[in-house]
């Protein structure tokens, strides 16, 4: 299934990714695609509040990785820095994706070969200073 949503302000991005996190259930893995500056990151706080996350979400950037305790983890992963796909056989950034917890994966392009097909994918594209299309592609069961 697909949908698209143009939100018209940060806010509304925020809002449009609270209700994902609300409807979380354990176990999904949100892969974010985007330019710089398009909202991967207000996504993924979008997220984080909408499952009752209270603290401060920041893109990972220099860690890779952040992980948020809650009813379920919240892996925050930011893969701008990885380069080549093989860079990943020594994270292993798949055993986080295989569990209960839930993943927000920003520049989810770097990892494409490793996404599996459960993936939410999240499209955010700029259209105007404030406005963005958002196209969240759930995977067919």
């Amino acid at each position: 299934m697909k949908r698209e949503f143009t939100t018209n302000s940060e806010e509304e991005t925020l809002k449009l990714a609270e209700e994902l996190g609300r409807g979380a259930r354990g176990g999904e893995i949100f892969a974010l695609f985007g330019e710089l500056g398009t909202g991967k990151t207000i996504i993924a706080k979008g997220i984080a509040s909408g499952l009752g996350i209270e603290e401060v979400i920041t893109s990972p950037t220099f860690n890779l990785l952040e992980i948020y305790q809650n009813e379920f983890p919240l892996y925050h992963f930011d893969l701008f820095r990885i380069e080549r796909d093989d860079e990943f056989d020594q994270l292993s950034f798949e055993e986080y994706w295989e569990g209960d917890g839930i993943s927000v994966i920003e520049w989810a392009d770097r990892a494409l070969l490793r996404l599996p097909p459960s993936a939410i994918r999240i499209t955010i594209e700029y259209i105007h200073d404030t406005r963005r299309r958002i196209t969240i592609e759930y995977p067919d069961n």
